[in-house]
């Protein structure tokens, strides 16, 4: 998820833990420090961009390493407020918020490799899109109550907040089941046979939602939303060239984006390069993260270190699609 959500979830973690043996600010600020850690991660340079990607959300999101860190952080601040008769309550406190970040970010398509360092893979629910004001918004408002409130009434609706929070993830996922066994239902009816399927919502909502589904010889993309007059998802499909993976079982940045991505990319070649898309991010045919990983050279593939060439999508022309199909209306998707 975005910076603003952790940092306003771990704020509300620790106000609800510390509850009034500290002053809200208190443990507002180091909640939020703690819940905002994990994405420091982002300004490491692993070599290339594809491992950038990869490896974002990687060992600074694993819950083994997050756990030995919480108690050297916990004692870190018990030192600095001379509070060390609450440290246990404080060492509570800063796991939660620790936590609960890369836990939060499960809930996205992304990938979280939450069981490192004994294993890499990366975690995804899918449920809820990396930016949600429905979700934000009660954290945010909880908090800022909290700080200005009566301690009493504030830790009241610091609570409200998680509460309304955590309601809405639970929501994302029974959404995303319902619109998973439609989008199953419709692909059977229009014949089509999905080897694999992914549901997630449009951006900044969950009423609108994508559905891709990986054929044998590419993918089909469909939208659906919970105010449409009909339970049927149109799918447009798109050619992949199968040809090109098995000519690429060496390029170890191709590999890894076929793993990571769990499947859903797609190989193609222009002007004597070839790409590799992470289809779950984006819509065709603009994505976030796609790579040149080699190039052409007297008919065999020689390997090129990772460029991205990634789009994002056109908000002028997505914008009001987005928000005249989330209302229900039965249009194209914009190209």
């Amino acid at each position: 998820m975005d910076s603003l959500t952790q940092l306003a979830l771990g704020a509300a973690v620790g106000i609800a833990v510390m509850g009034r043996r500290t002053a809200a600010w208190k443990a507002a600020l180091w909640g939020g420090v703690c819940g905002t850690l994990p994405d420091l991660d982002a300004f490491i340079d692993h070599g290339d961009a594809i491992s950038n990607m990869t490896l974002h959300r990687a060992e600074s999101h694993a819950l083994f390493f997050l756990t030995l860190a919480a108690p050297l952080l916990a004692a870190a601040i018990a030192w600095l407020h001379r509070d060390r008769v609450h440290f246990g309550r404080w060492w509570l406190a800063v796991w939660l918020a620790l936590v609960t970040h890369p836990l939060l970010d499960l809930m996205t398509v992304y990938g979280t490799q939450l069981a490192r360092p004994f294993s890499d893979f990366p975690f995804a629910v899918g449920s809820i899109f990396i930016i949600d004001p429905l979700y934000t918004l009660p954290l945010l408002a909880g908090v800022i109550l909290a700080l200005v409130a009566w301690p009493a009434r504030g830790l009241r609706w610091n609570a409200a907040g998680l509460l309304l929070s955590t309601g809405y993830l639970v929501w994302s996922v029974i959404a995303q089941q319902h619109v998973t066994s439609l989008a199953q239902a419709s692909l059977q009816a229009q014949g089509l046979a999905a080897r694999d399927l992914l549901v997630t919502p449009a951006p900044f909502n969950t009423v609108l939602w994508r559905v891709l589904a990986l054929t044998p010889d590419g993918h089909a993309e469909g939208f659906y939303s919970l105010l449409d007059d009909t339970p049927r998802i149109s799918f447009e499909r798109f050619p992949h060239d199968t040809g090109l993976l098995p000519r690429l079982a060496d390029n170890l940045p191709a590999q890894r984006i076929a793993a990571f991505s769990h499947g859903f990319f797609k190989l193609e070649q222009r002007d004597g390069q070839v790409r590799i898309t992470d289809l779950r991010m984006g819509l065709e045919p603009s994505y976030f993260f796609s790579f040149v990983v080699a190039e052409q050279r007297d008919g065999r593939f020689e390997a090129r270190p990772p460029r991205p060439v990634g789009v994002r999508p056109d908000l002028q022309r997505t914008g009001p699609w987005l928000w005249r199909r989330l209302l229900g209306e039965p249009l194209p998707s914009p190209r």
